[in-house]
């Protein structure tokens, strides 16, 4: 099987000097549900961003689907961004939009300028869109305004519009890192079991490595931008987790 996603050697150095990432390698497969793991400032967070490109590579590639999409033209970036899904960990809604029209923002790379901007979208946008809430729970919500959802709620439409785009890889960013308990386990159901149920890709970065255990088919540990750990769960052992979570100084790179 060909791997849908290659990072080769990625690194990212910002203009202040801070290393976020460091030389950075693995493949990811179709139907994966993989879970980056590590502390604050390990570089999850810019590891996403390198991969849909908000933020751009100082060394290495990005391959999804045989492309580097590192190398695309930036009229090409919208076209790759409709099969990259995203879900932010501040969800990112339009709070005076409803519920439905927030999902349906997940059409805006297949929808006209014009159209999309006036909030038109087809009947058969709308009919999938209302299915997708369906499926998630959210179906007697669709015309509230986002503002008037719970954050566990509002995380649900965020997932939503993820699936409009119908992506063929979705990365999710801390998805559950404000939400209480009960909240993330609903959170975490319905992502996983759709993921499983479309056959999805999934790159997810999460705090709780209880939850990590628990969801992942494959687990990516990282600390100051490197990668330490990639296995199977049950490989994941204290002492891995210790050594991922240990503070040890970071490491100096050149990125020329």
């Amino acid at each position: 099987m060909n791997p849908i996603l290659k990072i080769e050697d990625v690194t990212k150095v910002y203009s202040d000097g801070t290393v976020a990432l460091s030389n950075v390698n693995f493949n990811v497969y179709p139907g994966e549900f993989v879970v980056v793991i590590g502390s604050s400032g390990a570089g999850k967070s810019t590891l996403l961003r390198c991969i849909n490109r908000l933020v751009e590579l100082s060394k290495g590639n990005v391959i999804f689907k045989g492309e580097k999409i590192n190398k695309s033209k930036p009229r090409h970036i919208k076209q790759i961004r409709r099969e990259i899904g995203m879900v932010f960990q501040n969800f990112n809604l339009i709070d005076r939009l409803s519920v439905l029209n927030n999902v349906l923002h997940g059409r805006l790379g297949y929808t006209g300028t014009i159209k999309g901007s006036l909030g038109i979208f087809s009947k058969k946008d709308i009919a999938e869109a209302e299915m997708i809430l369906d499926r998630i729970g959210l179906n007697q919500q669709k015309y509230k305004r986002a503002d008037e959802l719970s954050g566990g709620q509002m995380q649900r439409v965020g997932i939503s519009r993820a699936l409009a785009q119908k992506p063929r890889l979705i990365l999710a960013d801390e998805p559950i890192a404000s939400l209480d308990p009960a909240s993330s386990k609903n959170i975490m159901d319905h992502f996983y079991n759709i993921c499983q149920e479309d056959q999805l890709t999934a790159i997810v970065n999460l705090h709780q490595v209880d939850v990590a255990l628990k969801y992942a088919t494959r687990i990516i540990g990282m600390q100051h931008g490197q990668v330490i750990f990639d296995g199977h769960p049950s490989q994941l052992t204290d002492k891995v987790i210790d050594e991922i979570y240990n503070t040890r100084k970071p490491p100096l790179v050149n990125a020329q």
